[in-house]
């Protein structure tokens, strides 16, 4: 097929003592990291939550190896609500993507931050939030790359274990659909076709390493319509919502920002794929293979994991042949272990 070919390039890794490693991007040879990594210090975001309109306070942790992304609400008796960033665990995934299934025991609009996660290649991490929901900072995953960076990434010695795409697996959903197909490196390929003459039908397609991810997707903010404005509001959404952190489209289809766009005309297919790598983050490991969307949105993407997930034949678990920080995607070898389910609860 077209566009899921076997066409590689190097990912960012982290080095030994906890800084980040560049290196080169080269066609036909990927750089997948070997090791587990954490963050090397702590480091807090303040914003508001997009929709509760409310304070939050988010704090990346450090954490051990074979922790996985462990979100911890913290709540105003001391008690402390723990979701591990699963599949198993979404909840709900209207407008946004949300952990857990009760609205005191769950944290709301992760995407964005495991966006920046997965694509910085962490993880162990603890994420305390002590609201119902992230901050929504300026809209997109760029202030969460900008924090990790500033701490640094540490190589925590352990091997990392991949999910290797093996058969496609296809879901449709109406006029929608997704599917994953194998693929040597880690690949998104994203169509959005919206009924309006400023957007209309856009797409995304490229291989996913931590540059790639910084350049070309991690400023692109969420977007909404002002004639939605009042609906959401009257259902408790985008209380939070401003033209600091969304990029409004007026009903005489033109953008409300001063700012205007960030990336020409297709920042909204940028950001749509970004929501799809923090969609896909939730299958607690990092993946090998191509993901390829039309019109998706959390709930698509959602269920396509699932997909790939309920189905062992579709997929087999991976890990580096050597103690080395930087291997190619096709030198992972299998591993029997019936037992590792990074996505389960």
């Amino acid at each position: 097929m077209a566009g899921c070919e076997n066409r590689l390039e190097n990912l960012n890794g982290a080095g030994s003592n906890g800084a980040v490693c560049k290196t080169r991007h080269r066609r036909m040879t990927i750089g997948l990291l070997g090791f587990q990594t954490t963050i090397a210090h702590a480091v807090q975001l303040k914003g508001i939550g997009v929709h509760s309109g409310n304070p939050v306070s988010m704090t990346f942790q450090p954490a051990e190896a074979g922790t996985g992304i462990l979100f911890q609400r913290l709540h105003d008796n001391g008690s402390v609500t723990e979701l591990k960033a699963v599949s198993a665990n979404v909840g709900n995934t209207d407008l946004c993507t949300v952990l857990g299934r009760s609205l005191s025991q769950s944290v709301a609009t992760i995407e964005h931050v495991m966006a920046a996660i997965y694509a910085m290649g962490l993880d162990n991490l603890i994420v305390e939030v002590d609201g119902p929901e992230v901050p929504i900072m300026d809209g997109s995953s760029a202030p969460f790359i900008e924090a990790i960076e500033s701490v640094g990434i540490k190589n925590l010695g352990v091997k990392r274990r991949y999910i290797r795409v093996t058969k496609p697996v296809r879901i449709d959903s109406g006029a929608s659909w997704a599917e994953f197909r194998p693929y040597d490196g880690t690949r998104f390929e994203v169509d959005i076709d919206f009924d309006t003459p400023l957007i209309g039908r856009q797409s995304w397609k490229g291989d996913l390493t931590a540059e790639t991810f910084k350049n070309e997707l991690s400023r692109a903010r969420t977007f909404g319509f002002m004639r939605d404005v009042e609906r959401l509001w009257a259902a408790g959404y985008a209380l939070g919502s401003s033209l600091e952190n969304s990029v409004v489209i007026s009903d005489d289809n033109s953008v409300i920002n001063m700012e205007g766009l960030r990336y020409a005309k297709d920042e909204f297919v940028r950001h749509k794929t970004l929501d799809a790598v923090g969609d896909l983050a939730l299958a607690g490991a990092q993946f090998i293979g191509c993901y390829r969307s039309y019109r998706g949105g959390h709930k698509v993407n959602a269920n396509a994991l699932k997909a790939l997930l309920s189905d062992p034949s579709a997929y087999e678990i991976v890990e580096a042949p050597a103690a080395r920080n930087q291997v190619r995607a096709r030198e992972f070898v299998a591993v029997n272990m019936p037992e590792f389910a990074p996505w389960s609860a």
